[in-house]
């Protein structure tokens, strides 16, 4: 029998499982301390579109939303599936938020601050840094000189800087992060990649995410549920590797610009048929796998 001892549930199946107990809100509220550095308290979660239960929502995607003490919402996503407008779905998620979160007639002074925090397992665009912090700021085209709140505004909203009005982006690229440090914030990111916790962790919320996401403390059917889930992970990521592996290969094939372009495409398509393949067979719908795939209904019902 496996020894489950001092092994760790991921960090998504913990959120769509375990950490929307009120009682496991130590572990969110450790992440969102040491990501933001400053101390971040839940009163709540809210409705979100991690309520879904289909099969491909599961192995795909995780999406969680929380309410501190402040009434500042917390978007926090993990998505284990390449996809190239990433970063359109990011605007997406804070703008619905946005205009879901503020009651009608109420003033624009009534619009909640929204921190979209995105754990991601693929290679979100070209970069060398494993957390990326996007924030809105305005400058002059002229003089560089950053456009600030007027005492007035900053009275009224409590803040100290447009920027704090404006929804906030954090992006982390775990995928290839398997080094531990005793810096914070690459412990969670460890973490977050390996699912290891070593003994030494100081990281807040990484000492209740040790007694509270052990895989001892499942039962079988809940543990045959989440190896399920594994494997499906396993799959995309497989997937996402060799689409990536067979368009280098036919690219440098080709021996020319235009071989490359072909071949990465070539790779690109066969990996998209894959994904669409494996899916079918996991039984997800045809709407679903189109619109994670971008193949057409009639090319995934040929398959």
């Amino acid at each position: 029998m496996e020894d489950l001892t001092n092994k760790y549930i991921r960090f998504d199946w913990a959120m769509k499982r375990l950490l929307r107990d009120k009682a496991n809100f130590g572990v969110l509220e450790g992440f969102l301390t040491t990501l933001l550095n400053e101390k971040i308290i839940i009163n709540k979660l809210l409705e979100s579109e991690s309520n879904k239960e289909d099969e491909y929502d599961k192995q795909n995607r995780v999406d969680l939303l929380a309410e501190n003490d402040k009434g500042e919402l917390f978007l926090i996503e993990v998505q284990n599936n390449s996809e190239y407008a990433y970063f359109q779905r990011m605007l997406f998620g804070t703008s619905k938020l946005v205009t879901e979160y503020i009651n009608r007639g109420k003033g624009y002074d009534h619009i909640r601050k929204i921190y979209s925090v995105n754990i991601v397992y693929f290679n979100l665009g070209n970069g060398t840094d494993v957390v990326y912090h996007g924030k809105t700021e305005f400058r002059g085209i002229h003089n560089g000189e950053l456009l600030n709140l007027s005492p007035f505004q900053r009275q009224k909203f409590n803040v100290s800087a447009v920027s704090d009005l404006y929804p906030e982006y954090y992006i982390l690229k775990v995928n290839d992060f398997n080094k531990w440090s005793k810096v914070p914030l690459e412990q969670w990111i460890y973490f977050l990649n390996t699912g290891n916790i070593p003994a030494d962790a100081t990281a807040p919320g990484l000492g209740e995410a040790r007694e509270k996401l052990r895989l001892e403390r499942m039962s079988k059917a809940e543990l045959n549920a989440y190896y399920h889930h594994l494997d499906n992970v396993v799959i995309l990521r497989d997937n996402i590797v060799t689409a990536r592996g067979e368009g280098r290969l036919e690219g440098r094939a080709e021996g020319r610009a235009e071989g490359r372009a072909e071949g990465r495409a070539e790779g690109r398509a066969e990996g998209k048929l894959e994904d669409a393949q494996n899916l079918k067979r996991l039984g997800v719908s045809v709407d679903i796998i189109a619109k994670a795939t971008g193949l057409s209904v009639e090319e995934i019902e040929t398959l």
